[in-house]
C-alpha cells in the first residue's frame, strides 16, 4: 500500500538504533534506566507480533472481539495499579478506568457514530482504555505523592476543621488534574504540531482526508472525557482513603 511503512532489514536496523539511542540517553542522563527502554520496546515487538496473529481471529467475530476488550481493559487496570504502586487496590483503579471508557464507548456505539463492527469498535476502545490508563496512572500517582509530601498542609487543614476526605482534595486535587495536561496539549494543537495514529491510520486504510479528520476527532475528544472521568474518580478514592500505598 502507497504510504505504508517498507518491512525489510532497513526497518530492523532503523528500529535498534532507535532502541539504542533511547537507551543510551536514559542511562548516560541518569534520567533513569536505560535496560527499561530496551524491555519496552522488545515486549512491543512481542506483543504486537502476537496481537497481529491474533487480531485476524478475533476480528471475524463479535463475542471475541467484546472479550479481547475485556481483556484490554483488565491490562489497564493491573498495569495502572502496579504503576501507582498499589496493586492490592486493583479494584478501585479499574472502576476509575471503567467509569471513564464505559460512557464514551457506550454513547459511540449505541448513537451508530461509530459502527458496532469489530474493525472499528477494537481500535477505538484501545485508545479510549490507554489513554484512561495514562490518565489515571499519572493522577493517583501525583495525589499519593503530594499527600505524602504535604503531609503537614494537611494536618493543619485538619486542624482547621477540615474533614479528612476535604483535607486531602485541598492537597492533592490541582496536582492530580495535571494528568489532563497531556490529552489537552493534544487536542488543542492536532493538525497544528501532530496528527495522530487514528488519523493517519484512517488515511493508510484508504479513506479520504475529511473522514481521517473526523475519526481523530471523536478519538480525542472522548479521550478528553474518558480522562476527566476517570481522572475525577480516582482522586476521589486517594481523598477517601481508599487508594494508599502500603
Amino acid at each position: 500500500m502507497t504510504g505504508s511503512i517498507v518491512l525489510g532489514p532497513v526497518l530492523a536496523i532503523v528500529l535498534t538504533a532507535l532502541v539504542a539511542l533511547g537507551a543510551v540517553v536514559v542511562w548516560r542522563g541518569e534520567i533513569g534506566q536505560g535496560r527499561a527502554v530496551v524491555i519496552a520496546a522488545v515486549r512491543a515487538v512481542v506483543q504486537l507480533a502476537a496481537v497481529s496473529f491474533v487480531i485476524t481471529a478475533v476480528l471475524r467475530s463479535g463475542w471475541l472481539t467484546g472479550l479481547f476488550v475485556l481483556l484490554m481493559f483488565a491490562v489497564a487496570a493491573v498495569t495502572s495499579a502496579r504503576r501507582v504502586g498499589v496493586p492490592r487496590q486493583l479494584a478501585w483503579i479499574a472502576t476509575a478506568i471503567g467509569a471513564g471508557v464505559a460512557p464514551v464507548l457506550a454513547l459511540v456505539l449505541g448513537s451508530g457514530v461509530l459502527p458496532p463492527k469489530p474493525i472499528a469498535v477494537v481500535p477505538v476502545a484501545g485508545i479510549v482504555i490507554g489513554g484512561a490508563m495514562s490518565a489515571t496512572s499519572q493522577a493517583a500517582r501525583r495525589a499519593l505523592d503530594e499527600l505524602k509530601t504535604r503531609h503537614g498542609e494537611y494536618e493543619a487543614a485538619l486542624a482547621l476543621g477540615f474533614l479528612r476526605r476535604a483535607a486531602a482534595l485541598e492537597i492533592c486535587r490541582p496536582s492530580a488534574g495535571q494528568a489532563l495536561i497531556p490529552a489537552l496539549d493534544q487536542t488543542r494543537t492536532v493538525g497544528l504540531v501532530t496528527l495522530p495514529g487514528a488519523y493517519v491510520g484512517v488515511l493508510l486504510g484508504g479513506a479520504s482526508p475529511v473522514q481521517a479528520g473526523v475519526t481523530q476527532v471523536l478519538v480525542l475528544i472522548g479521550l478528553l472525557a474518558a480522562e476527566s472521568i476517570a481522572v475525577l474518580l480516582v482522586v476521589q478514592f486517594v481523598a477517601a482513603g481508599l487508594i494508599v500505598r502500603d
